[in-house]
């Protein structure tokens, strides 16, 4: 299976990350150093600019242009959340082929990845010879068969470092302080604040993930257990937990087009768990909640090292792969091979219906109890987030009272 001479495309789709134009960079870098590709596209707006031929000319960007947006925050093609109809992705083709584009890249989630194996269905059955690859990102980290997600990491040392200042705060005037973290089915992220916890006595006190049911009766009496007995209580919780029934906990009641609740760019969750909190324990207790919304996945300057170099190495090996003669389309993934000081991580790939639509979620190992994760979490995500601040603590030797 020889691969095609032909013009390659480039999007990007869903959240933005940290490291999302590492991914970026490192394809066209590769498609420019191909025989086998000719002119590189990218579409702004991922699949609404292709159905509206918005294409613009990424091989006419120099070295120091894309190393600059290399190390930029957010989608430099834009983004977009949209779920095509089989009839859009026949007209989607019918561009390739007008733009005789033979290497199609799509850098993002789940959901990306459905769209582009139902894509890539609808050319094996036209015949259309292109090499469809899915690249991956998510600050989430929930796709299937990879260990872990480019975005991840940057996004996890932001919670962490967000949440070692906030509980640095909380320790100054101390209270109960809630911070919300993103996370609609998996608590990949709001696990990653454990990070922050130093000190015996430091927060998160409290970590709750959408992996177990939440109860508000069991969280007001896991926090005045906490604030009994450091005299304050920090809480980590995801937006998306929930009941027993499913139901998330507080939500908008919206839905995008690949069905999924909204849950970001409110402080639903947060204002109902303080409120809570002041009613059942008292209403002159220093409550306070936060939302970290957007600022998590797109804080210039909190960026993995690992991180970025892992989102640029998938995409190089997409091009690797979607130039060779072995693998005509798939989903680039990282294999852990090593851990701790000797952590390493190779690329590869899996089938497009192995991630498309399908979520990871925390395993049961890296959980504990129903309001922390476990030793197992912190071994797998250290890597992953790199260098922390150390905190210093004064030692409080105690003066002598002369007047009591």
């Amino acid at each position: 299976m020889s691969s095609p001479r032909g013009n390659a495309l480039i999007g990007q789709s869903g959240g933005p990350t940290c490291v999302i134009n590492q991914s970026l960079v490192g394809l066209v870098e590769a498609c420019v150093a191909s025989e086998a590709v000719g002119q590189v596209y990218g579409a702004l707006h991922g699949i609404a600019g292709i159905l509206d031929e918005n294409l613009i000319d990424l091989g006419r960007e120099s070295a120091a242009t894309l190393e600059a947006v290399a190390a930029t925050p957010c989608a430099a093609l834009r983004s977009v959340r949209k779920k095509p109809t089989r009839e859009e992705c026949e007209q989607v083709l019918a561009v390739l082929r007008a733009h005789d584009v033979r290497y199609f890249f799509y850098i993002g989630g789940n959901d990306s990845a459905e769209t582009a194996h139902i894509l890539n269905e609808i050319a094996v059955a036209e015949n259309y010879d292109v090499r469809l690859f899915h690249v991956p990102k998510t600050i989430d980290n929930d796709l299937p068969v990879t260990d872990h997600c480019p975005g991840f990491g940057s996004a996890a040392k932001f919670v962490a470092q967000a949440i070692m200042g906030d509980n640095q705060d909380n320790r100054s005037l101390p209270g109960i302080k809630i911070d919300v973290i993103m996370g609609r089915h998996a608590g990949w992220l709001t696990a990653a604040s454990r990070l922050a916890r130093q000190f015996e006595d430091d927060g998160p006190h409290l970590i709750y993930v959408p992996e177990r049911d939440f109860s508000l009766d069991e969280f007001v009496g896991d926090v005045e257990r906490m604030f009994s007995r450091h005299g304050r209580c920090l809480v980590a919780a995801s937006e998306g937990i929930h009941g027993p029934d499913g139901a998330p906990v507080a939500s908008t009641g919206e839905v995008d087009s690949h069905g999924n609740v909204q849950l970001s760019g409110t402080g639903a969750l947060g204002d109902l768990l303080a409120t809570t909190i002041k009613d059942r324990l008292g209403a002159g207790l220093r409550v306070r909640a936060d939302t970290f919304g957007y600022l998590q996945r797109s804080f210039a300057g909190v960026v993995s090292e690992v991180d970025a170099a892992e989102a640029r190495a998938v995409g190089r090996h997409a091009v690797a792969l979607a130039t060779g003669d072995d693998v005509p389309h798939g989903s680039v993934i990282l294999v852990r091979e090593g851990d701790g000081a000797e952590y390493f991580c190779r690329t590869d790939v899996t089938a497009l219906e192995n991630v498309a639509q399908q979520t990871r979620v925390l395993d049961e190992a890296h959980l504990a109890g129903s309001n922390d994760v476990s030793e197992v979490f912190l071994e797998y995500v250290t890597p992953l987030v790199g260098n922390m601040p150390r905190p210093g603590r004064l030692s409080d030797f105690p003066v002598a009272k002369r007047l009591v």
